[in-house]
């Protein structure tokens, strides 16, 4: 337009403003813009300032933003709307309530886009006396009968008030729309509501017509809670009435991968027609929770012949089927192509990624490497520190575990329940008594954690471990609260390996009335008496496993080998090379009782 000698007109530069801004690509091309326009005499246009403002302040230059403002011969109601938008977005909400002010005594009055802008402010960084503030001055020029506004205000008390206020809130408004529904159920989702989150839901049905959002949002919260049913009800709810977009199919992929359900994930999978990077990663996510690690790593092979590049959230689901399956070397190879394509090219440090890196070499048997991994890291958060101090428990290195605490406390962190919960397995691991009792007693005296039953079990098994048997019993029995099936089953195994028979019988008893049909309790419990050479009981416990048609499913064993995953069950003889593997099984037999 410029070669050919087109004259601009007062449109031109700001609609290249918004370019500019829809580009992203960063403040100084908007400065060329600027230094253009006021050579050409738009400098102090009305509408190019107001645009210029917004660019500024979008980019985050505030304060080149505040100098055009102050700069301009005439301003209206946008030019104070972008300056108030450009403070309160930033974090500044009281130097936004200050011009929002100023702005009224130089008898410019607010509209309902930049009491939209002041409520934001308010829902983002400001707090409940401001936000009633906007309320007071909402009610008293009348701006509470813009359905806009109104659904902002309500956003602001989910953000800052409590049930009750936002409760009373939506129960005073007038007209309700989609959004004032959405923004309630949203409401309730976030707080793990989910009676509340379907009875408004039915509400809302009866009252507007629902949105492919809202029905999103509520899939999400039954997510959460594994709530099956009304999910499945949804679904069919969606389909009839024909509310089902990408993003819907996709989180409806993730409800069923969070509920079991994979069979219906793999076929919403097939059914949506572009499915892009987090369809995949819901569904790898979806495999690796439900511990499907092989096929896992076959979607992750299709998603790379299809030619799309991998996020940072499914690098994470492989990395954790690499953990599960024990593939140090496959696990090795991600990480160094995060750190060839992610760190080194975009300078991301992702801290639950490189956690979980380090989880993968703990797992997989390599503690070294994962203290190299988290002595690289420059940001670590509790979710590490927790993780190589459980890593050091899971490899019987009980000391090294109480020194990274104790290097974690002195660098200010301070630890969490599930921090105390992985020291206390490493002290049990590590049959060091004295000093996890010692964790046991600093919880609650020196960091206020009251201990929960998981507490008490990792101790149980701590006492047990080393043979007090009948001190981890007194534990048990002085509980406060009831004791569940983990923490009598860490006293019978306990009484398994001292031999503890009358201890390991009562510990059995109690299992079985909590859990009567858990066939691994009963085969813990024949295993037991076997040990004691009660053959009679042995047989008892067998016949009850028999009527009641219990088969206890054998464990799987996986290693990895040259790239290459093999896995193995008790008496499986598929492998192709099992005629070799049973020979060589057979020699080191051999050698082992050779060897007395």
């Amino acid at each position: 337009m410029r070669e050919l000698g087109v004259v601009h007109d007062g449109f031109t530069f700001p609609i290249i403003n918004r370019a500019v801004l829809l580009m992203r690509s960063g403040v100084t091309h908007g400065q060329m813009i600027h230094c253009n326009a006021t050579k050409m005499g738009f400098g102090l246009d009305l509408y190019f300032c107001n645009t210029m403002i917004e660019l500024y302040c979008n980019y985050g230059c505030v304060v080149y933003g505040r100098k055009m403002f102050d700069e301009m011969l005439v301003r209206d109601v946008v030019s104070w709307t972008s300056m108030i938008r450009g403070y309160a977005s930033r974090g500044s909400v009281d130097v936004a309530f200050l011009f929002f002010s100023k702005m009224r005594t130089e008898n410019m009055e607010p509209n309902f886009v930049t009491v939209i802008v002041m409520l934001q402010g308010c829902s983002t960084f400001g707090g409940v006396i401001q936000g009633k503030s906007m309320h007071n001055y909402v009610i008293k020029d009348g701006f509470l009968s813009d359905c806009s506004v109104q659904n902002s205000m309500l956003t602001m008390y989910t953000k800052l008030g409590s049930v009750g206020e936002v409760e009373t809130f939506f129960g005073d408004t007038g007209k309700r729309d989609p959004i004032t529904w959405t923004v309630l159920i949203n409401f309730y989702c976030f707080r793990g509501d989910i009676e509340k989150v379907v009875d408004r839901f039915k509400e809302m049905q009866a009252e507007v017509e629902l949105s492919v959002e809202t029905l999103t949002l509520v899939i999400s919260a039954f997510a959460k809670t594994g709530d099956l049913l009304q999910g499945e009800k949804l679904h069919c709810f969606a389909t009839k009435v024909g509310l089902c977009d990408e993003v819907f199919q996709t989180s409806m992929l993730d409800f069923y991968a969070k509920c079991g359900e994979l069979r219906h994930s793999k076929r919403l999978f097939s059914e949506i027609p572009q499915g892009n990077s987090i369809t995949w990663s819901a569904l790898m996510s979806g495999f690796v929770q439900n511990g499907h690690f092989s096929e896992a790593i076959a979607l992750f092979e299709q998603m790379q012949a299809a030619g799309l590049k991998p996020r940072t959230a499914i690098l994470r689901c492989l990395i954790d089927a690499y953990t599960n399956l024990g593939a140090l070397q496959l696990g090795k190879s991600v990480q160094a192509y995060l750190i060839r394509t992610v760190i080194c090219r975009t300078g991301e440090d992702n801290v639950q990624l490189h956690t979980s890196i380090l989880n993968m070499y703990t797992r997989c048997g390599s503690i070294r490497s994962a203290r190299l991994c988290f002595n690289h890291m420059t940001i670590k958060d509790m979710v590490t520190w927790t993780s190589m101090i459980e890593g050091y428990g899971i490899h019987g290195l009980g000391c090294e575990a109480l020194n990274t605490f104790h290097q974690m406390v002195k660098e200010g962190m301070t630890p969490n329940d599930v921090t105390f919960l992985s020291l206390l397995s490493a002290c049990s691991h590590s049959g060091l008594v004295s000093e996890g009792c010692e964790v046991y007693n600093s919880m609650k005296l020196r960091y206020g954690i009251a201990p929960s039953l998981d507490h008490h079990t990792c101790l149980v098994d701590l006492l047990g471990r080393c043979g007090k048997l009948k001190e981890a019993l007194s534990m048990i029995m002085k509980l406060a609260f009831n004791p569940d099936s983990r923490i009598w089953g860490a006293l019978l195994a306990a009484s398994r390996v001292y031999g503890d028979r009358k201890v390991g019988k009562y510990a059995a008893q109690r299992l079985l009335e909590l859990d009567p049909d858990d066939v691994g309790y009963h085969t813990l419990l024949g295993n037991i008496q076997a040990s004691s050479e009660n053959w009679t009981e042995v047989e008892e416990v067998r016949s009850v496993m028999n009527e009641k048609d219990m088969k206890k499913t054998p464990g799987w064993s996986y290693i990895e080998e040259k790239g290459r995953i093999h896995g193995f069950v008790s008496g499986d003889m598929s492998h192709p090379q099992v005629g070799e593997i049973y020979e060589v099984l057979g020699s080191l037999n051999r050698k082992i009782k050779q060897l007395g």
